[in-house]
């Protein structure tokens, strides 16, 4: 007992009106908590309401987000009021401290999750906002610096310690989340914009992004204050690497550039390169996604749109003539079966009655008398075969039902003679 008493007499410990400040401290963070709870229940939901459908998201999602960022703004804001409004003795002021650091450090995270940020870097830099508000709140950041300075090695005539690690990384970390947020408020902005068409959109969006990544490089280059004059032998090495090595890929980049500017082929658009026919899904950085009647999607690289033939089915205009091959036989009425495929042709949902159906006789061929019927759809997307699937099969029942005969190939074998019989036996 005299070794414990003779222990507390050589520490400091809280007297009783520092445990009942720091008792009414932890009561304050406790109603600022409740207030930011009530706060994000009731005026987060209006806000969600009010905006949920202006800004074309999930309401669930949407709600959920803004309702966490009014929570923990409000509370973030009433325990900074706390902690500033009285001389807190330390326990006190490290009651209020913890707790305007966790709002802090909550308040981030829900902002960087909002912004699709990776989740490993939103709760980076939520305790990183959590360790600067706490240490601020104690004492200051200013020991903890120089600790980390003093950790570290010499590099020739630069010095690489662990803060200036720190400091890398966070200052990646911030520019990063800065582009992603830059990038959606720009996209929402240019999506918006009435005075664009959805081309011209994708083009200035793709433009704006390139911009902002190359701002915030050369904005992490001045906080970081790198020296530019390090890179010339680099830079010129970089350049002959473009000039070879990435040749293909700058190509593409720029192809794809020229196709948006141009607008020869956009999104949607029905397109036919080389074996793939399909409809323009995407035209990104380095390829076009077409994707197939088959649901396959074909990566196909911007250069080749620009060097090969493409056949663009939409560009102009969206109606496009089907061809359907039809043979009769000769000795059918050719006035009837003519008359029989426009009104197959016809009652196909998918033809169009203007452009009209021609039903042209092609040749008499070998088998019968060759047509082809003419038909025009609105919508190349949804395919072409299905209709000449359906048109066929609506001409088949017609014919059935006329009389109307399709011919088959006949082949006449004369025998001169059999195996075993005399010359001129038969």
């Amino acid at each position: 007992m005299e070794r414990l008493a003779a222990w507390l007499a050589g520490h400091n410990l809280p007297g009783t009106a520092e445990i009942t400040e720091a008792a009414f401290a932890a009561g304050l963070v406790a109603l600022a908590l409740v207030l930011g709870w009530l706060a994000g229940r009731h005026i987060g939901t209006r806000i969600a309401t009010a905006w949920a459908e202006h800004l074309n998201g999930s309401a669930d999602t949407f709600q959920l987000r803004v309702c966490a960022l009014v929570r923990w703004g409000t509370a973030t804001i009433l325990l900074a009021m706390v902690a500033v409004g009285w001389p807190w003795l330390p326990l006190g002021t490290l009651v209020t401290g913890l707790a305007e650091a966790f709002a802090m450090a909550m308040l981030a995270s829900t902002v960087l999750r909002a912004l699709n940020l990776a989740r490993w870097a939103a709760w980076t830099l939520a305790a990183l906002a959590f360790f600067l508000v706490l240490s601020h709140a104690i004492g200051g950041f200013a020991v903890v610096e120089a600790t980390f300075d003093r950790v570290g090695i010499q590099v020739g005539s630069r010095r690489f310690s662990l803060l200036s690690a720190f400091t890398f990384g966070i200052t990646v970390l911030l520019l990063f989340a800065g582009v992603r947020v830059v990038n959606r408020v720009l996209s929402h902005s240019i999506g918006k914009a009435r005075g664009f068409d959805a081309t011209q959109k994708l083009l200035v969006q793709k433009l704006a992004a390139i911009a902002v990544v190359v701002l915030a490089f050369f904005v992490g280059v001045d906080l970081l204050q790198v020296d530019l004059t390090a890179f010339a032998v680099f830079s010129g090495a970089f350049g002959l690497a473009i000039g070879f090595g990435l040749q293909k890929t700058i190509g593409n980049l720029i192809a794809g550039i020229i196709l948006l500017m141009d607008r020869s082929i956009k999104p949607g658009d029905v397109i036919v390169v080389g074996d793939s026919f399909g409809w323009v899904n995407k035209i990104g950085v380095r390829a076009v996604s077409v994707i197939t009647r088959d649901g396959k999607e074909h990566l196909i690289p911007n250069e080749n749109l620009m060097t090969q033939e493409v056949e663009n089915w939409s560009y102009t205009d969206r109606n496009v003539r089907v061809r359907i091959p039809v043979t009769v036989a000769y000795d059918c009425d050719l006035e009837l079966a003519q008359e029989l495929m426009l009104r197959a042709a016809e009652e196909s949902p998918r033809v169009l009655a203007n452009p009209k159906t021609n039903v042209w006789l092609m040749a008499f061929g070998e088998k019968g008398v060759e047509h082809e019927i003419l038909a025009w759809i609105s919508d190349p997307e949804s395919g072409v075969g299905n209709v000449r699937s359906d048109v066929l099969n609506r001409l088949w029942l017609l014919f059935k039902e006329h009389g109307i005969v399709i011919p088959y190939p006949v082949r006449d074998v004369r025998v001169r003679e059999w195996p075993g019989q005399p010359p001129g036996a038969l």
